[in-house]
C-alpha cells in the first residue's frame, strides 16, 4: 500500500539492538565451528519479541536501520567526533553482517547508508512519513532521536516498554523537542566527543535556552548573562558551541535510495526464516518460531544448544528475586547477618550515598550479601516521605538504626582479617567507610578481577558485567533517583525501593566474585591481580583522601594573565591576517587561511567549512606564522578553561585541598587515570603549562617532594629489544638523547648542538609510540621527507627495535594479546583489523608491553611505599605517570627522598631483573613547579 494518511511506520534502531544483545548475554559460540553468535541470538530474540508484540496491531510499514561504517560527514566536520569510543569487540565483528541477514530472514526491510548515521536515516524517514500524514514510532532510547518527537512521532524504549512523547522529552532535557539540539549543543556529549560549552551541563543548558529562546539568541545576547563564568564560557567558546549544534543536529534530508512504500510490512517466509535460525543452531528460538508459524520445526544436529559456554556457577545460581531481600531495621537482625558472614568467611559489601564525591557525600545505607540470592540492606538516614517542599521533610524515616550504632557493630567484621570483604570498585566504599573510622580489610574487587582478565576487551562496570556474565540487567539507578529537575538523592528514596536496589547490587557483586575468582588462575593473571591490582586499592584511597593544597589566588592571577595574553595573541593574529575575525571560529579561520591567504592543504567537509583541527594547523605551522599563533592561542584557551578556571571549582571547602580520584581499570596498559579533576594531563612542555603547577603548594612548615623515573620507557625498550648500544649508554649514565644523536648523525658528543639533541629526543620517544614520518614532521615542524629520513636512519642504526616491533605484532596477531614483563595481559582485539584502525592497533600493540611494564613498575613502588616511609612525617599525594609527589616536613625531605628513591629504583626486583638501571630524579620546593 502507498504510504499516506492512516499509515503507521515503525523504525527500529538496529545498532542499539545489536549492542544491547551483545552486552546482555555471556559469550556464545556456534558448536559446529566456534563462530561467535551471542549478539545474533539476542538480536533474533528481540526481533521475535517485537514481532509477537505487534501481531495484529496497526503497524503498516517497518524498517530496521543500521549504522554502516564509522566515518560519516560529521567526522569531516570535526575530526574528533566519536574519537574516544571504544573499538568494537573482536568477537562482535563477525556477527554484524549476520544481524543484517537475520533482519532479512524475518522479511523486514534492512537499511543502511555509507557516510550517514542510522539516526540521520531515521530522521529523514520520520520527517517524510510525517509530511505524508502518517504516524511514526521510533523504537530506541537514544536521546539524540528525541529531537524528532512530536506531531505524530513518538519513541518507544523497548527494553523498558516505555513510550516517550513530548512530555517525556521535556522530563529528560527540560525543554521541548524542538529545542533539544540547542541544549545538546551547549551540554556537549562525552560519549560522542561533542565538545559543547565547558562546564555547562543539561540542567544549566535548559535554563539558558528556556530564558533566551534559541541557541542563536543566547549566543548573540551572551553579554547579558549575569554569571561571569557562564557569560565568559559562552563568549570564549561560541564557535565550538555552533560546531556542536551541527554535530548533534540530525540530517532530515539524507539521500535515500528507497521510499516509504518499500517498507511495507510483510509476513516472513517460514522456510527462509527457519533455515537461517537452523544455520545459526538456535534450537529454542527455532522451535518457538516454528510453533508460532504452525509448521514443523526443522531438525538441528545435536550440538550444544544456544546458551553454551555458560559462566561458571551460573546454572546453579538461583534467579534474582528482589522480594527475597531483607531490610535490616534492628540490632538482632544485623547480628544475624554478621554471624552469617563470619560463618561463610566472606561477605559482599556495598555502600549507598548521597552522591559520587566520596569526600563530601553522606552514608545513606549499607548492603550485605553472603550467598547468591541472599542479601540485605541496612538503611541509615533515609528521610520521611512527604513534607512541605518538593523533596519531603528532613525528618528521618522510622525503622532505622543510627549510623554510629551500625558501624560500631559492623567494624569488627569489616576489619576482621579472617573474613574476605568483596566489592565492586571497592576503593569508593573503602573511602566512605574510612571517613567513619572503619578500615575495611582484606578486600576482593570484582571490577579489578574483570580488568586483570579482560583488559582491552570490554568495560568493567557492574551493570555491564552483570548483563554479560549473569544475563541480568540490574535495576537502573535513574528509576529511583529520576533525572533532570526532578532528580533526588538516595536518602530520599523510599526504604523498600532502596532495599531492592541496594541488596541487588551486593547480590550481583557476590555472584560475579564466584565466577571470577576461579577464572583468575585459568586466565593466568592471579599474580597480576594479587600483586598489582588488589594491594593498590588502599594505597590510592589514602592518597585521594589526603589530597593536595591548591592556592586559589594563584589560579585567579593565572586566569587573568592568560586572558591578557590571549588578547595580545588575538591582536597579532588579526594583524597577520589583515582583518578582525573570531579566532575561536573554525569556519572564519578556515576562510582566512585558505581563501584569503591561499595556503595549501585546505579541505572542505560536507558543510562547506574548511577543516582547521590541530593536525591541519600543525602542518601549516611549519611554514607560516599565523597558524603558529592560533595554536598558541588555543593552548592558552584550553589552559584557562580546563585548569586555572576549573581547578578552583574542585577545591574542597572543608579541607582546602583538591582530591582527585584515580581510575585503576581505565587504560588497558595498567596506566592510572585521574578524574574530577584530571591532574595527569597538566601540560609541561610549555612555560604556561608548567606554571600551573605553581598553584599546587605545600602546607605551612612542609615542602612538596617530587620523584620521577628518568626515561623509564626508553630503558624498558632497551632491555626488551636487547639494544646493546642503548643498554650500555644507560649503564654509563650517558645523556641518552645526545648519544642517540651522535650514533645517528655521526656528531661527536662534545660538538652536540641543542637542536640536534632535540631531534634525537623526539625520535627516541616517538619510536615507542610508533610515530610516522608525518607525525614526527609535525612535532619537529620540519618537512615530512626529512622526518621520514630520521626514522629510517634510526632503525638502520638500531635494528633490534624493528625486530622487537615485528615480533610483538606477530605475537599479538597469533594470540590476540600482548603481555608486560610482569604478566599483565593486554588484549588486542583490533590487531587483525583492516582499514584506518589497522595502523593504530599495531602501534598500540607495540607500545603496550613497554608502557604497561612501566605502569607495573610504578604500581609496585606505590604498593611498597607506605611501609618504606611509615616512620617519616610524610604522605604520598599524587601519581602522574612516571612521577610520585609527596608532602613532608621540611627537615625530613632528604630522608624521604632517600627512602622513596630506594623503593622506586628497586621496584622491579625480584620478579624482573632489568639489564639497565632504573634512575629516579628528585626535587623539592614550596610548590609543585619548584619540586619537579
Amino acid at each position: 500500500m502507498a504510504f499516506g494518511k492512516g499509515c503507521h511506520l515503525h523504525l527500529i534502531d538496529g545498532s542499539a539492538f545489536i549492542f544491547r544483545a551483545y552486552h546482555a548475554l555471556p559469550p556464545l559460540t556456534r558448536k559446529s565451528d566456534g563462530l561467535p553468535i551471542g549478539a545474533v541470538s539476542g538480536f533474533c530474540n528481540m526481533l521475535q519479541k517485537y514481532v509477537e508484540g505487534n501481531a495484529g496491531g496497526d503497524v503498516t510499514h517497518i524498517a530496521v536501520i543500521f549504522d554502516k561504517g564509522s566515518h560519516t560527514f560529521r567526522n569531516d566536520m570535526y575530526d574528533q567526533y566519536k574519537a574516544n569510543r571504544e573499538a568494537m569487540p573482536e568477537d562482535l565483528r563477525p556477527q554484524i553482517p549476520l544481524t543484517r541477514q537475520a533482519t532479512e530472514a524475518f522479511n523486514i526491510a534492512c537499511k543502511e547508508l555509507e557516510g550517514y548515521e542510522a539516526d540521520d536515516m531515521i530522521a529523514t524517514l520520520a520527517c517524510q512519513a510525517r509530511e505524508a500524514g502518517g504516524r511514526v514510532t521510533i523504537i530506541s532510547s537514544d536521546k539524540d532521536l528525541m529531537q524528532l518527537v512530536g506531531d505524530g512521532v513518538e519513541m518507544l524504549d523497548a527494553m523498558k516498554n516505555k513510550r516517550i512523547d513530548r512530555d517525556g522529552v521535556f522530563e529528560k532535557f527540560g525543554v521541548w523537542p524542538d529545542r533539544v539540539v540547542d541544549v545538546q549543543a551547549l551540554a556537549g556529549d562525552s560519549v560522542d566527543n561533542v565538545p559543547g560549552a565547558p562546564g555547562i551541563g543539561i540542567k544549566t543548558a535548559a535554563l539558558l535556552i528556556n530564558e533566551y529562546g534559541t541557541l542563536e539568541d543566547l549566543l548573540d545576547r551572551a553579554e547579558e548573562i549575569k554569571q561571569p563564568k557562564r557569560r565568559q564560557t559562552l563568549l570564549d567558546n561560541r564557535a565550538q558551541i555552533e560546531l556542536s549544534k551541527k554535530l548533534v543536529q540530525l540530517d532530515c534530508e539524507t539521500p535515500l535510495d528507497f521510499t516509504l512504500d518499500d517498507l511495507e510490512v510483510k509476513e516472513p517466509d517460514p522456510e527462509t526464516l527457519l533455515s537461517f535460525l537452523t544455520e545459526m543452531e538456535f534450537r529454542t528460538l527455532t522451535k518457538r518460531i516454528a510453533d508460532a508459524l504452525d509448521v514443523e520445526p526443522p531438525v538441528i544436529p545435536d550440538t550444544t544448544p544456544e546458551g553454551a559456554n555458560p559462566p561458571e556457577n551460573a546454572a546453579e545460581a538461583p534467579p534474582f528475586e528482589s522480594s527475597a531481600y531483607e531490610c535490616v531495621r534492628d540490632m538482632a537482625a544485623l547480628n544475624r547477618w554478621i554471624e552469617k558472614a563470619r560463618t561463610h568467611g566472606w561477605v559482599a559489601v556495598d555502600t549507598e550515598t548521597t552522591g559520587l564525591n566520596e569526600m563530601r557525600v553522606d552514608l545513606v545505607g549499607i548492603s550485605l550479601c553472603v550467598e547468591a540470592g541472599e542479601a540485605c540492606y541496612i538503611p541509615l538516614i533515609h528521610k520521611e516521605a512527604g513534607g512541605d517542599d518538593l523533596f519531603g521533610s528532613d525528618a528521618l524515616a522510622e525503622g532505622q538504626m543510627g549510623v554510629n550504632e551500625v558501624l560500631d557493630a559492623l567494624r569488627p567484621l569489616l576489619e576482621d582479617p579472617a573474613v574476605m570483604k568483596i566489592g565492586q570498585n571497592m576503593k569508593y566504599d573503602a573511602k566512605i567507610l574510612a571517613r567513619h573510622g572503619v578500615k575495611i580489610a582484606p578486600i576482593d574487587d570484582t571490577m579489578l578481577m574483570s580488568y586483570a582478565m579482560n583488559a582491552g576487551l570490554h568495560g568493567h562496570g557492574m551493570d555491564a558485567l552483570s548483563e554479560r556474565y549473569l544475563n541480568h540487567a540490574p535495576i537502573p539507578i535513574k528509576t529511583l533517583l529520576g533525572t533532570g529537575k526532578s532528580q533526588k538523592t538516595f536518602d530520599l528514596v523510599p526504604i523498600d525501593e532502596a532495599t531492592k536496589y541496594a541488596a541487588e547490587d551486593a547480590d550481583i557483586t557476590l555472584r560475579l566474585w564466584q565466577i571470577f575468582k576461579p577464572q583468575l588462575h585459568k586466565a593466568r593473571v592471579t599474580r597480576v591481580y594479587e600483586r598489582l591490582e588488589r594491594p593498590l586499592v588502599p594505597v590510592l584511597a589514602e592518597m585521594e583522601m589526603a589530597g593536595i593544597k591548591v592556592a586559589r589566588d594563584t589560579l585567579s592571577r593565572m586566569s587573568n594573565a592568560f586572558s591578557q595574553k590571549m588578547a595580545g595573541l588575538e591582536a597579532e593574529i588579526h594583524e597577520l591576517s589583515g582583518e578582525t575575525f573570531n579566532v575561536g571560529s573554525p569556519k572564519q579561520l578556515g576562510e582566512i587561511l585558505f581563501d584569503k591567504m591561499g595556503l595549501e592543504g585546505g579541505k572542505k567537509g560536507k558543510t562547506g567549512a574548511y577543516a582547521t583541527g590541530a593536525d591541519v594547523l600543525e602542518d601549516l605551522a611549519t611554514e607560516h606564522e599565523l597558524p603558529r599563533r592560533v595554536l598558541d592561542w588555543r593552548q592558552l584557551s584550553k589552559l584557562k578553561s580546563t585548569y586555572t578556571d576549573a581547578l578552583q571549582e574542585h577545591i574542597n571547602p572543608e579541607t582546602g585541598r583538591v582530591h582527585t580520584s584515580y581510575v585503576i581499570s581505565g587504560a588497558a596498559t595498567g596506566r592510572l587515570a585521574s578524574t574530577d579533576p584530571n591532574l595527569q594531563n597538566i601540560p609541561v612542555r610549555s612555560e604556561e603549562g608548567r606554571r600551573i603547577r605553581e598553584a599546587f603548594v605545600a602546607e605551612e612548615g612542609k615542602v612538596l617532594v617530587s620523584l620521577d623515573y628518568s626515561q623509564i620507557e626508553l630503558r624498558i625498550l632497551a632491555h626488551m629489544a636487547d639494544i646493546d648500544a642503548l643498554k650500555q649508554a644507560f649503564r654509563d649514565g650517558q645523556d641518552i638523547h645526545a648519544m642517540t644523536a651522535s650514533e645517528m648523525f655521526n656528531v661527536p658528543l662534545d660538538e652536540m648542538t641543542p637542536e640536534v639533541r632535540r631531534q634525537a629526543k623526539a625520535i627516541n620517544f616517538g619510536v615507542i609510540y610508533g610515530i610516522s614520518g608525518f607525525g614526527l614532521a609535525r612535532n619537529l615542524r620540519i618537512p615530512r621527507a626529512e622526518a621520514q629520513g630520521f626514522i629510517d636512519r634510526y632503525f638502520e642504526r638500531f635494528p633490534g627495535i624493528r625486530t622487537y616491533m615485528d615480533q610483538t605484532i606477530a605475537f599479538a596477531r597469533e594470540h590476540d594479546r600482548v603481555e608486560t614483563m610482569f604478566g599483565r595481559v593486554i588484549h588486542t582485539p583490533e590487531i587483525n583489523a583492516k582499514g584506518p584502525r589497522a595502523g593504530f592497533a599495531k602501534r598500540a600493540a607495540i607500545n603496550a608491553p613497554i608502557q604497561g611494564t612501566a605502569a607495573d613498575i610504578i604500581r609496585r613502588a606505590m604498593i611498597r611505599m607506605p611501609d618504606a616511609i611509615a616512620g617519616l612525617p610524610a604522605k604520598m599525594l599524587l601519581q602522574v605517570h612516571d612521577e610520585l609527589l609527596f608532602e613532608v616536613d621540611k627537615d625530613a625531605a632528604e630522608p624521604l627522598i632517600d627512602a622513596a628513591r630506594k623503593v622506586m629504583e628497586n621496584a622491579a626486583d625480584p620478579v624482573v631483573h632489568l639489564d639497565v638501571p632504573l634512575v629516579v630524579d628528585a626535587g623539592q620546593g614550596a610548590n609543585w613547579a619548584e619540586a619537579h
